[in-house]
């Protein structure tokens, strides 16, 4: 019975430092804050030359995991897919130049505006489109399940709408004809202009948004550190020299 009783105790203090080493691989998980976004939108997030997920959106979500005490890792996956990575667990939060809307208000919460995007149209050089009065009747190319897509489906109708995985798709579209022009934001619209001849941005604007990083609903301690640390980059002139660092003043 005593040899029972020594092997039994043996076999509490195994199953305790088991217990205690899951915990602590738990909290090893908890410093790990993960970001889901899409690659595809420079220079708000685009992958380098070292094959890294790389610009504006990448350097806050790292600056802000810093203010944390936790390592920032970047999942790259579909736009359109985002919302749903970030409302079921799969990443922490979403930094991808995504617009506060009413409509993903209903699924996620947003942090503060960290910064402010601009819809743009994008013609060939010797276009008939001159303003966005004349969009009406034409072909636009879209991403999947940006804001350009979801405002030029409610002001032009489905029919008018081409949806491609990304921007740089959508432009090569136009390129090729498919498309009579292309609504993104005006950062990655700049870059697509001076990457591809013969593309012009209308100087007249579609609409102007504010962008956000969104946490599940059910995260409120998540979202009220990361906008604490938000700020505290704001007030240290951080967030100015990230977003300063790719788009320049003109």
């Amino acid at each position: 019975m005593k040899h029972f009783k020594i092997v039994s105790l043996l076999l509490a203090v195994v199953m305790t430092a088991a217990l205690l080493g899951a915990c602590a691989g738990t909290t090893t998980e908890k410093d790990v804050l993960t970001m889901g976004t899409n690659a595809a939108f420079p220079p708000y997030e685009f992958v380098d030359e070292n094959n890294n997920v790389a610009g504006i959106d990448a350097e806050i979500a790292a600056a802000v995991a810093e203010k944390l005490g936790m390592k920032l890792e970047i999942k790259d996956m579909a736009f359109d897919s985002l919302i749903t990575a970030v409302s079921s667990g799969s990443v922490d939060v979403v930094l991808a130049g995504m617009t506060v809307t009413p409509e993903r208000e209903e699924s996620v919460n947003f942090s503060e505006s960290y910064a402010t995007g601009i819809q743009v149209v994008i013609v060939k050089e010797d276009s008939p489109i001159a303003t966005i009065d004349d969009l009406a009747g034409k072909k636009i190319g879209v991403q999947t399940g940006t804001t350009g897509d979801i405002y030029c489906a409610d002001d032009y109708g489905e029919d008018a709408i081409a949806r491609y995985d990304n921007g740089a798709l959508a432009v090569a579209a136009l390129q090729n004809g498919q498309v009579d022009c292309v609504v993104i934001d005006n950062e990655p619209a700049k870059a697509f202009v001076a990457a591809n001849e013969g593309l012009k941005i209308l100087d007249t604007e579609y609409i102007t948004e504010n962008y956000a990083a969104a946490i599940a609903k059910d995260n409120t301690e998540l979202l009220e550190k990361f906008n604490a640390a938000l700020a505290e980059l704001k007030e240290e002139g951080k967030l100015d020299e990230i977003i300063g660092k790719y788009i320049k003043a003109e």
